[in-house]
């Protein structure tokens, strides 16, 4: 028997609430991402950690919020919590390996590819494992051109979310960039399950009752999102991560250490034209300078 799905059960509410849950996790690991190439001494590790665990976080809390609004009309859904929160660790692995391959190696085409398919894949993992923690009297069944488009979406949408967290430097710019990734991603989700076809065993009348989805996927959300909370707390309390570099440094010509395939970033003191010539430039040897006859002032005065 064919069971009748529903992917929208709690109409418009899921699929917004799991792009707004995609677009939190994707902004702030973009911006600890940055925050890790543009300032390679201030604990590069840690914040592309916390990058990833955001980024994997927000995915896995999209995907388990849209299953949210996932029923068959048939039968009832339950979850198998061991198999459910691996799909938390497979996401939040397999993307700190990419975000650690572009952090370390930057914006190059090779780092590029090889980072954003392997955290696409992770992505792609977390989705269908997670889809494996379903239990209910029934098979799923996938179609595979649908499954390989996902599969597709999801690498693309992570290559492109790495090219933003190396290349992409302002508030905006990186808010803009997150909206994108909350698109493809959500986007990859709703085209996985639209692969999704069940065959129940036996009769309806014979489908035993259970929990609804909501009471069993919430309290495990509960983690995920407690800890996108601590984190956005942590990008808050950075004003470097949050504005960028210090307005002093960009008027001074001076920028972030310099990291390999980043743009934006290069020596600690760029040089203008008027630098070229400083050296020689002053009164000759031996001629009193224009300062010459003054008090000493105090290194703080600015009245020179």
């Amino acid at each position: 028997m064919q069971g009748t799905i529903d992917g929208f059960s709690y109409g418009i509410v899921t699929p917004l609430a799991a792009f707004l849950m995609a677009c939190l996790g994707s902004a702030l690991g973009l911006r600890c991402t940055t925050r890790s190439v543009r300032n390679a001494g201030s604990f590069k590790a840690g914040w592309l950690a916390l990058g990833s665990a955001a980024i994997g976080s927000g995915i896995w809390t999209m995907h388990f919020i849209a299953m949210i609004g996932f029923t068959v009309d048939e039968v009832s859904i339950t979850y198998d919590p061991p198999i459910t929160f691996a799909s938390l660790g497979v996401a939040i692995v397999m993307v700190g390996i990419g975000i650690f391959i572009v952090g370390h190696r930057g914006a190059t085409p090779m780092a590029l590819v090889t980072g954003g398919t392997i955290t696409g894949l992770g992505v792609a993992s977390m989705h269908y494992l997670g889809m494996a923690g379903m239990r209910l009297p029934g098979t799923l069944a996938y179609d595979t051109v649908t499954v390989t488009l996902s599969v597709v979406i999801a690498v693309v949408a992570a290559t492109a979310a790495l090219w933003a967290a190396v290349s992409v430097h302002g508030f905006l710019a990186s808010l803009g960039a997150s909206l994108v990734m909350g698109v493809a991603v959500t986007g990859m989700h709703y085209t996985g399950m639209a692969a999704v076809s069940v065959h129940l065993h036996g009769s309806a009348g014979s489908a035993r009752a259970g929990e609804s989805a909501a009471s069993l996927l919430l309290p495990m959300l509960i983690g995920p999102l407690v800890f996108l909370i601590v984190a956005g707390v942590v990008v808050m309390f950075d004003p470097l991560l949050v504005m960028g570099d210090p307005e002093w440094e960009r008027r001074s010509g001076r920028v972030s250490v310099p990291v390999s395939g980043i743009p934006g970033t290069g020596p600690r003191r760029a040089p203008g034209a008027a630098d070229a010539g400083a050296q020689d430039w002053g009164p000759a040897p031996g001629t009193p300078g224009p300062g010459a006859g003054r008090e000493p002032r105090s290194p703080y005065y600015d009245g020179w």
